[in-house]
């Protein structure tokens, strides 16, 4: 890719300062002018080729696999192995928004533990989320709360396992994951529940963002797009736990939602994000020719 300066005024990390108001995202994301790889990816060159190499191995082993899984397996059933997935990751989040001083929300999720963990069946049943409770999963962990206070994403990188990451996030994401084998032990602390874990977790992440993986593909520059979602979309989910929101013309994206016309989600009272996609890979980018 040809190395140019990013356009003036643009910031360059998280924890650039950020305005009290601002417009909301949208379902697409244009970029305006050209840009090169930023401080963000001093190694650009090695994370071009793993995302290239990546991508040749998912299209013909992990696509096949996933379409496999989701053909072989009746609906409900992928449904409650998605939720038993989110309700292990229920106590990061919890402990994360009392690291953030979100006390109300760090109950809300423990309430939702509770409730899935024993009503739902060991979290089978998403019982927390429905009308009549209204406890929706909302996800969090260490790297938004090292984002919280300040901590920059550092280099980008895109890892043959993980994909698409920084280090900041690569460290959260490790605690995260080391939390309930590290505090609970057995099972969790199993090598055959890791494994069952990361297999099911891949796929139901696979299948997910199908979709829009397959748009990002078709455009002209995919790893660009790869990395600048990725990016644009965490300092916009740090600055929601902030209680900010980034206005169009303070960043290099127009940004939507999926559904265009369900409006951008925006920070509750308490400086929470609403429930929003949580996969950069959900938004689409376009170029000028």
């Amino acid at each position: 890719m040809q190395e140019t300066a990013p356009p003036d005024g643009v910031p360059q990390d998280e924890t650039a300062p950020l305005p009290e108001d601002g417009e909301g995202a949208t379902n697409e994301i244009v970029v305006e002018g050209t840009y090169g790889p930023p401080k963000s990816d001093p190694l650009e060159d090695l994370n071009e080729e793993s995302f290239r190499v990546t991508q040749a191995v998912d299209q013909a082993l992990l696509e096949p696999i996933a379409y496999a899984y989701r053909d072989g397996l009746p609906e409900p059933i992928r449904d409650g192995v998605g939720n038993v997935i989110r309700n292990l990751s229920e106590p990061s989040n919890m402990l994360n928004y009392l690291l953030q001083g979100k006390v109300g929300k760090a109950f809300e999720t423990l309430g939702r533990l509770a409730i899935n963990s024993t009503v739902g069946v060991g979290g089978l049943f998403d019982v927390a989320g429905k009308s009549k409770i209204n406890l929706p999963y909302k996800r969090n962990g260490f790297a938004n709360t090292m984002g919280y206070y300040g901590v920059g994403p550092g280099p980008y990188m895109y890892l043959p396992v993980t994909g698409a990451t920084t280090v900041r996030d690569l460290i959260g994401n490790t605690l995260d994951q080391a939390l309930l084998p590290f505090v609970v032990g057995k099972p969790f602390n199993r090598s055959d529940y890791s494994a069952a874990y990361f297999v099911l977790n891949s796929l139901e992440l696979r299948l997910t963002f199908d979709a829009e993986m397959a748009e990002i593909r078709e455009t002209d520059d995919p790893y660009l797009v790869r990395r600048e979602t990725y990016l644009a979309f965490r300092r916009r989910e740090i600055a929601a736990l902030r209680g900010k929101v980034i206005p169009i013309e303070e960043d290099r994206f127009i940004l939507r939602s999926q559904n265009p016309d369900a409006g951008t989600p925006s920070p509750q009272s308490d400086g929470t994000p609403v429930e929003a996609p949580v996969n950069p890979e959900a938004m689409v980018i376009t170029k000028p020719r």
